[in-house]
């Protein structure tokens, strides 16, 4: 079973670019959205459904912002939209679907860039779903959180860690979340198979940054360690280029 996650900086804009081809050509079962900032009566969901897939949408309340998606070709048990929590829910931040033995989640976690205050909604956020998951996997032990978390975990995963030391994505506050994280029964899928530095998944769009590989890796797959036996590779799909970031993909036996 291969399942992608992909912060697509608009749906509309990536279509654009060919990820319809993309994403035809690369066949996942699932792929889980991050930034569709697109309502799904924007959309013709045909492209998507022609392929197989069954299409759950969760847009921002605000158009043109944020919001999330599932595509999957296996209808799910149950989807569930949003945390329960409508401070998150208004800005389309997470979608569920939970299948016959595990549980995927595509979420957008909050960005810190703008200042002080949307900072603070980060590390609220950052709370409240660290307490989300850790209910849910006494449900679902078998449970993958992927998607933008806007925070790169550890000095590998940022092309210059010292100058960024200060900046939000990289912060101590928020590097400590994902030791936490981490340690309360999630892998980081890529680090299973790859130790290796200079993997990234967004990179900004000034200086040619991308072409330098000047990078951050903010996009992950966490996989329960209840799962760790079945998650078989892990990748970063960084020759996808419909928007500043690219897919990650876990290969996984049912």
């Amino acid at each position: 079973m291969k399942i992608v996650s992909y912060n697509v900086n608009g749906i509309r804009a990536a279509l654009n670019k060919g990820f319809a081809d993309w994403l035809r050509k690369n066949d996942p079962d699932i792929i889980g959205l991050q930034e569709v900032k697109a309502l799904e009566s924007q959309i013709d969901k045909s492209i998507f459904e022609d392929m197989g897939y069954q299409v759950y949408w969760f847009p921002a309340v605000k158009k043109g912002y944020s919001g999330v998606a599932i595509l999957s070709k296996e209808a799910p048990k149950k989807v569930t939209y949003g945390m329960g929590l409508p401070v998150y829910d208004d800005e389309g931040r997470m979608i569920r679907a939970d299948y016959e033995d595990f549980s995927f989640i595509s979420a957008y976690f909050p960005s810190g860039t703008t200042g002080d205050i949307r900072q603070n909604f980060k590390y609220q956020f950052l709370d409240d779903i660290f307490g989300y998951s850790q209910d849910l996997i006494k449900e679902y032990p078998k449970l993958i959180l992927s998607g933008d978390y806007n925070i790169c975990h550890k000095a590998i995963d940022i092309h210059n860690p010292v100058s960024n030391k200060n900046s939000s994505g990289f912060l101590p506050e928020e590097r400590a979340w994902m030791d936490k994280f981490t340690e309360s029964g999630f892998d980081d899928s890529f680090r299973l198979f790859n130790q290796d530095p200079h993997h990234y998944t967004w990179w900004s769009y000034r200086a040619g940054s991308r072409g330098k590989n000047l990078g951050w890796r903010i996009d992950y797959h966490m996989t329960t360690t209840a799962m760790k036996e079945q998650i078989k590779n892990a990748k970063i799909m960084a020759d996808a280029v419909h928007s500043d970031h690219c897919p990650i993909l876990i290969e996984m036996n049912k």
